[in-house]
């Protein structure tokens, strides 16, 4: 793997870690959003990633893990899509509502406040981490051309 692979692969888990914090702030603003049915409640969203195999050796087979460090695999990180979570809704009966359906119920959001800290956590520190290997590479590189000056 070249050292300028890295700077690849950290750029896309950066950019990857920018999509799940974006959906994290999203699922955090309309957590306390009501609607007057379940078809307009506002549902948790969720990134999907997945591999993204850069063939840098040329004869990768897709067969085994082996052979992709074997070929030369980079293996950067892509956004596959955003889905929306299945979880129930939360329907609370509350006929003095505005937003109360011909029933007396209000729909809620199914984000989990918790849940979504903790992704918004996780998800910064990653940022953080790969900031720090993109710029540990940029380091090493600057030395490495020094190394030729000298």
């Amino acid at each position: 793997m070249s050292l300028f692979n890295i700077f690849n692969i950290s750029g896309s888990a950066m950019s990857a870690q920018s999509v799940r914090l974006n959906t994290t702030a999203s699922n955090l603003a309309n957590a306390n959003s009501v609607s007057s049915s379940a078809d307009e409640t506002y549902r948790a969203r969720n990134p999907v990633f997945a591999t993204a195999l850069a063939d840098a050796g040329g004869n990768y087979r897709g067969d085994s893990l082996t052979n992709q460090t074997q070929a030369g695999q980079a293996a950067g990180v892509k956004v596959k899509g955003i889905v929306e979570s299945q979880k129930p809704l939360q329907i609370e009966y509350a006929p003095n509502h505005p937003m109360a359906d011909a029933n007396g119920y209000i729909y809620r959001s199914n984000v989990n406040t918790m849940e979504e800290m903790a992704n918004m956590i996780s998800a910064s520190r990653s940022y953080q981490t790969n900031v720090q290997v993109a710029d540990t590479a940029k380091t090493m590189t600057q030395r490495l051309l020094r190394l030729g000056q000298g």
